[in-house]
């Protein structure tokens, strides 16, 4: 019994022996199983983040991915601006409320500066027990663990990952380290990539852009509408909160400003006598680019500087030829948003030198045009000169001294008038002569000829069609400034109304000076003065007739006919003041 009891005992211990060997190979299987999922997970990270082109994209996949191999419960990629500060910070695992309620995003302190400073990897397994440890804000979740390792595209580090609170209250070991250092060289190639693929669609964007301007502006499209255009595609591309555009007149005065964006008010319109004291001046000292870290703050703003308050980062660029200046082109963010990256703005310079030369090209079209019509108003001016006033005055000799053979009173009376009116169609033609020749000269006068067909042609976009316009007599000489002044007031106001309740498809406008008085007569074929209708502006049209002696009617057109006739009348003599 006692040998058959040691031989069952003796075959006890080599089974316990064989559980121990089977329990230690299943872990050694497991560990195999685990570095071959983990190696799995890496391989598909590497290639997730390698698909993407879009930079942000790339980015926020670097740092899920560096989650998950490691097995962390926080996660983020800090960007290192020209300054070795955190330029960008992208955290996982923190809710949008709890990091508002955090704060302000981190800027390189602490541990976060320590890899900035060094960039080498650093694990630890008590985040506050370092030298460099900073502390948390309110509302931070707690932290102990810590991995952190340098991202390098090419041989500049770009950035750098962190993740701490390994799950589980482990530390994170050698092989997190390796495995993170692994993601983070994968990670620069794909960061590259991404940048690649969007200097290129950037540059893209601001080629089609320059294409675009150029069309506009020698299609004919207004000087101020190409300019506001240009600042929206630049303020787009470049992702900026606000575009301004500086006028420079020849002797480098500031003679006004157009801007887009949030708080453009402040900054449209500017007239200064010259740039100094502004970004304009700095940006003309380079004759070239000029980015600001923080505008609102700079030391080169000293004129107006409020104007700036709530911006931060701003790039400045002038616009113009060899030959001619014509502006510079700022933009700007608001305060606490990055700077300019130089690739975000290293066509900026490109792009402007193009919108000078569309400039430069539309002036010159526009002058040539200009030349060709002046040319065209002197060769009728000529005409007119030395054939129509030549025999009409003739036909008015032949008349006069015809009248001496009429006995019968109505006959003689007759040719009077006839001879009257060649007079004054005489008088009308040399009216309209001077007005063509107008170039010639500088201007004198009211110019309410010139002035009053501006103003038609402002309002044909409100009102659908051209009005038809007749002016007789000598406007430009016989009107005064101040009684010009008012009657284009009262010619606009009229269109606008016919505009906005006649519903009119046809409007005549007359302005005539004679018999002493300045009258102006605006019909059209609308529907008519309504029965009880406001009449407040028809009042304001009365009182400026009646301030200057005159007075206005208003009604319908002759019987059978639809549509309004206003009538506008006033001496042309005015009582001096």
């Amino acid at each position: 019994m006692s040998a058959d009891g040691g031989s069952a005992q003796g075959r006890g211990v080599p089974r316990l022996r064989l559980d121990e060997l089977l329990d230690e190979l299943q872990v050694r299987i497991d560990e195999v199983r685990g570095t071959r999922d983990r190696l799995n997970g890496l391989l598909e990270a590497v290639m997730s983040v390698g698909r993407e082109l879009d930079l942000p994209q790339v980015l926020r996949g670097i740092v899920e991915a560096a989650v998950v191999l490691v097995d962390a419960e926080y996660g983020a990629l800090g960007v290192i601006g020209d300054d070795k500060k955190l330029a960008q910070f992208l955290p996982v695992g923190i809710s949008d409320e709890l990091r508002a309620q955090i704060g302000d995003l981190p800027s390189g302190h602490g541990i976060l500066g320590e890899l900035i400073r060094h960039p080498e990897p650093l694990r630890l397994p008590e985040l506050s027990e370092h030298p460099a440890s900073y502390g948390f804000p309110d509302h931070h979740p707690p932290m102990h663990s810590f991995l952190g390792v340098p991202i390098r595209v090419r041989e500049d580090v770009f950035g750098n990952l962190y993740l701490t609170e390994k799950r589980g209250g482990a530390d994170f070991d050698a092989e997190d380290e390796a495995v993170l250092s692994t993601l983070a060289v994968a990670a620069g190639i794909a960061i590259e990539n991404a940048r690649l693929f969007e200097e290129v669609r950037l540059r893209e964007r601001w080629l089609a852009a320059s294409s675009d301007i150029t069309s506009a502006l020698l299609s004919g499209l207004r000087q101020d509408e190409v300019l506001e255009g240009m600042l929206e595609r630049a303020k787009d591309i470049t992702g900026a909160d606000m575009g301004v555009f500086y006028l420079l007149g020849p002797g480098g005065e500031l003679r006004g400003s157009l801007a887009l964006g949030q708080g453009a008010e402040a900054h449209r319109g500017i007239v200064l006598p010259s740039t100094h004291g502004t970004l304009a001046e700095a940006a003309l000292a380079r004759d070239g680019l000029i980015t600001v870290t923080d505008v609102q703050s700079d030391e080169r703003v000293t004129v107006q500087p409020e104007r700036w308050t709530g911006f931060g980062p701003a790039v400045a660029v002038t616009v113009g030829t060899k030959e001619k200046l014509s502006g510079v082109l700022i933009l700007a963010r608001r305060h606490g948003r990055p700077v300019f990256a130089p690739a975000e703005v290293a066509a900026l310079p490109g792009f402007a030198g193009q919108a000078a030369l569309a400039l430069e090209l539309a002036d010159r079209r526009r002058d040539a045009e200009q030349m060709s019509m002046l040319e065209d108003h002197d060769r009728i001016a000529r005409d007119l000169h030395d054939l129509a006033i030549q025999r009409l005055f003739a036909t008015g000799m032949t008349l006069q001294s015809a009248q001496r053979f009429v006995e019968h009173p109505e006959a003689s009376e007759r040719l009077a008038r006839a001879v009257d009116d060649l007079d004054a169609t005489i008088k009308i033609i040399r009216s309209t002569i001077f007005g063509l020749r107008e170039h010639e000269a500088p201007a004198r006068g009211s110019q309410l000829r010139s002035r009053a067909v501006q103003t038609l042609d402002e309002a044909a976009a409100s009102l659908g069609f051209a009005p038809a316009l007749r002016m007789e007599g000598l406007i430009d000489t016989d009107v005064p400034p101040t009684v010009a002044d008012e009657a284009l007031a009262v010619l606009g106001e009229a269109l606008t109304n016919v505009a906005r309740h006649a519903r009119a498809t046809r409007a005549e406008v007359s302005i005539v000076a004679a018999d002493g008085n300045l009258t102006v007569t605006v019909t059209d074929d609308g529907i008519g003065l309504p029965e009880g209708g406001r009449r407040s502006g028809l009042r304001n049209l009365a009182e400026r007739a009646e301030k200057l002696g005159g007075q206005m009617d208003v009604g319908p057109q002759a019987e059978g006919e639809r549509g309004t006739r206003l009538e506008w009348r006033v001496p042309l003599a005015q009582p001096q003041s």
